[in-house]
């Protein structure tokens, strides 16, 4: 098999998917799974969500899909989090680091706890699984993608914490591609409006948000798991790179 063909098929290759249970992270889960990968999920709270995506996933492929509750928070837990992907598949091929916190945190207001907890899942967390999960990438050639934000670059007001994290992981995707090659391939995608807040956004705020975009309409979650499809299945000669999924939104001032 050529180096292309083993790029193309996922078959038997497995990934780990933080926060792979609900909302964006169950569209990149049922995406990859079509494909051929085997999937770890990753949940904290959403223990019955999880269970219900495992059962549908499993229908289709019995026992392709295990779960995997974790507090991402608690560093020294990391490592138990990959050997139990590779215990149960022997390997690790792909490193999703999704799973995030996201609430605004005006100056004058925030807290140090909101430091820890908006620093930690987007960005200490995501670092510190992607070392414990270098040995095996490193053995199967595979890649980390992490899930940025188009306010990486752009701060959203009222939200400097969560940008702040946002930004350190963009720098983290450059900086672990050049750590981690040539083995290792690390890139990132960033979103723009794909899927509200699970706080009550209004309407006319919505429309305000869209408009700032050449397309004129919301994405959708689909549109972030196929870039990850690319970047996981598609793209051997593509590493420390972000891509945009956001209509253009980035394009403006």
């Amino acid at each position: 098999m050529s180096d292309k063909d083993s790029n193309h098929n996922a078959d038997n290759k497995v990934a780990l998917i933080t926060g792979g249970v609900r909302r964006i992270g169950a569209e990149i889960a049922t995406t990859l799974h079509e494909a051929g990968f085997n999937l770890a999920l990753h949940y904290r709270n959403s223990r019955a969500e999880a269970q219900a995506l495992q059962a549908e996933l499993n229908s289709k492929r019995a026992d392709s899909v295990i779960l995997i509750q974790a507090d991402l928070h608690i560093t020294k837990g990391l490592n138990s989090v990959i050997k139990s992907t590779t215990e149960r598949f022997g390997r690790l091929d792909v490193v999703i680091n999704n799973a995030s916190s996201f609430y605004p945190t005006p100056v004058g207001e925030a807290t140090e706890d909101n430091w820890d907890d908006l620093i930690g899942s987007n960005l200490k967390a995501p670092f510190f699984l992607a070392q414990a999960a270098a040995p095996a990438l490193k053995k199967s050639n595979g890649c980390i993608v992490n899930i940025v934000d188009i306010h990486s670059e752009r701060p959203l007001k009222e939200h400097p914490i969560y940008c702040m994290a946002k930004a350190g992981l963009a720098m983290m995707t450059k900086s672990l591609a050049k750590e981690l090659g040539p083995e290792v391939r690390v890139n990132g995608v960033s979103p723009g409006a794909i899927l509200w807040p699970e706080n009550e956004m209004d309407e006319l705020t919505q429309q305000r948000i869209v408009s700032r975009n050449f397309l004129k309409r919301q994405g959708q979650p689909s549109d972030i798991a196929q870039t990850v499809l690319f970047l996981t299945t598609q793209s051997p000669y593509i590493t420390g790179q972000i891509i945009p999924v956001d209509g253009g939104r980035s394009l403006n001032s």
